[in-house]
């Protein structure tokens, strides 16, 4: 680098690109559907701490997914909905650092969080007997802190080596938040230590997880076409069926944007799947767990019951 070369101290996120009443209306929509997904995963976190029924490794498990569907959604929509208003949508570096490294943790820890969650179901269905055994508070607790440990650890990394890099301009970062694969493509050095550590991290977290589940899935369907009884099969499947939606939808988008190839026409296609990721997403999963799920629907109508009275 030459002596008089400027380091970026902020970058400015493009954003949608779309007109000032568009941008406008869709603040409003980002906003309901950001509140929204607060008080849903607020209300599911509620119902599983107040109703001792839900007290089981299943809904200690969802009270996770909950916290970190709150926090995933936190770390990014509230910036992309001040750009939404805002023409100069800047972001300094450090911000920009921290909100990457919240990003990749909080995803992290989740695609680990689904496979526990994908660990208990196999347990409950088809080890029913030494299920409290398997399961225990203390098995639960570990696997939790694990999860959450490993996650935080992974993006701490891919932090690390982010922070390594010099980036000397340009200053336009095609995002709606700072994505990390957004970020490196502003890098003015080599970025192939970090693409590498970046495809290890989807193989630990993505790839390997999904494998377990599918098999462990395979597992759960022939217990449960082996239960006798028609209410038995129902009420295993409707269960399994609520975690296999969202599996599929989390780990469905996180592959097509981190594990396909690259190129300029995706990335549009990108921010609109990362905005699933951040906002649709957090949003659906309370839906679906308490749309499908007899307990959460049962424990809800408990509370309301309590406070008529």
């Amino acid at each position: 680098m030459g002596a008089n070369q400027s380091w970026v101290t902020e970058f400015i996120l493009v954003g949608f690109q779309l007109g000032a009443e568009m941008e406008e209306l869709l603040f409003w929509i980002f906003c309901l559907l950001y509140i929204f997904s607060l008080l849903a995963n607020s209300m599911i976190l509620r119902l599983i701490c107040l109703d001792h029924r839900l007290h089981t490794p299943m809904y200690f498990f969802l009270s996770h997914l909950a916290i970190l569907d709150m926090s995933y959604a936190s770390n990014n929509v509230p910036k992309m909905l001040v750009n939404l208003l805002n023409k100069t949508r800047t972001i300094s570096f450090i911000p920009c650092i921290m909100q990457t490294f919240f990003y990749m943790a909080f995803a992290n820890t989740e695609c680990l969080i689904l496979v526990v969650m994908s660990y208990d179901r196999y347990v409950a269905i088809c080890r029913p007997l030494q299920y409290t055994v398997i399961m225990s508070w203390r098995v639960c607790t570990i696997l939790a802190v694990t999860s959450w440990s490993c996650g935080f650890t992974l993006s701490l990394i891919q932090a690390i080596l982010l922070l390594r890099l010099p980036f000397c301009g340009p200053r336009d970062l095609n995002h709606l938040f700072c994505e990390i694969l957004s970020v490196l493509k502003l890098a003015c050095a080599d970025i192939w230590i970090n693409q590498v550590v970046i495809l290890a991290t989807c193989v630990f977290v993505l790839v390997g997880p999904l494998c377990l589940m599918l098999v462990s899935y395979m597992h759960i369907l022939w217990a449960i076409l082996k239960i006798q009884s028609k209410e038995g099969r129902i009420k295993a499947f409707s269960t399994c069926s609520s975690h296999l939606c969202v599996v599929g939808l989390f780990f469905g988008i996180a592959m097509l944007v981190y594990m396909v190839p690259d190129s300029n026409q995706r990335e549009e296609q990108e921010k609109m799947l990362s905005l699933f990721h951040s906002l649709f997403n957090p949003m659906l999963n309370p839906l679906i767990y308490s749309l499908r799920n007899a307990q959460v629907k049962s424990a809800f109508h408990r509370a309301l019951q309590k406070r008529s009275m």
